[in-house]
């Protein structure tokens, strides 16, 4: 048993959602969430850059004492997973991985649509790791850019937005997917008004959920769950603009965020 809390990223506020799905699976353990919202959003920036941010914001973790880190942020995990595991001393868990193979396994035709930033679709990272595991797939990514906003502004179900995702989601519907996968943190907020515009045929994979189960058997397979009894306690950290975080942040886990502390990277 290890009461030691889990380390949590993104560049920003969507891997709230991964946090809130950490919370539900696994909820004795801490939790530490540090969103980078001093340089959101990663995905218009460089695979290098993306790395440095994340080796950075692991370091960090490190320093905090956490016993495992979950990259909640695809772009992140797209460019830098591997060289985070590499250079961790604890385990490291993205969220690609886990959305692939559930999108696989929920598949009956083998035709998968993902949804995610331009720079999460433009890297392939979930064509490949869905190849992998079924190479005969065929996978139609699409870029929803506009999707992060609408979220942040709280528009989850608004007309301005079911107009902007059927605009999006055509090809994809077009194309005959069965499975779609929510490629960006932020979309499971969405998920009312996707699944109403894809239909009842197609089936929605939340890379959220699915990483939690992931993290959940990590954990219990490396003896580092929290024991029973212990106090829990979850912390936010941001690298710039707390009020913002604060506000929008509750939206994403359904409560208020008491405290947030500033740390600059």
């Amino acid at each position: 048993m290890n009461a030691a809390p889990l380390g949590v990223f993104d560049s920003g506020i969507g891997g709230l959602t991964v946090a809130r799905a950490l919370f539900e699976r696994l909820p004795r353990e801490s939790v530490i969430y540090f969103g980078d919202t001093a340089r959101v959003p990663y995905g218009p920036k460089s695979p290098e850059t993306v790395r440095r941010y994340s080796a950075e914001i692991l370091a960090y973790l490190l320093q905090r004492g956490v016993k495992a880190v979950v990259v909640a942020c695809n772009t992140s995990t797209a460019h830098a997973l591997d060289h985070l595991q590499q250079h961790s001393p604890v385990p490291v868990v993205g969220v690609i991985q886990p959305g692939a193979r559930a999108a696989v396994a929920a598949t009956r035709s083998g035709v998968i649509g993902v949804i995610g930033t331009a720079g999460t679709v433009a890297s392939g990272a979930y064509e490949r790791a869905i190849k992998a595991l079924r190479p005969d797939a065929r996978v139609h990514a699409q870029a929803c850019p506009l999707f992060v906003p609408l979220v942040e502004e709280g528009w989850f179900d608004h007309p301005a937005a079911e107009l902007i995702a059927r605009e999006y989601l055509t090809p994809l519907k077009t194309a005959g997917v069965d499975v779609l996968v929510l490629g960006c943190t932020h979309y499971p907020l969405m998920k009312p008004l996707l699944a109403r515009v894809m239909g009842p045929r197609v089936t929605l994979v939340d890379s959220a959920e699915e990483t939690a189960k992931v993290v959940a058997a990590e954990l219990a397979a490396r003896g580092l769950l929290a024991g029973e009894g212990g106090s829990k306690e979850h912390r936010f950290v941001v690298s710039d603009d707390e009020p913002h975080f604060r506000k929008v942040g509750a939206r994403f886990l359904g409560e208020r965020i008491k405290k947030v502390e500033v740390v600059p990277l």
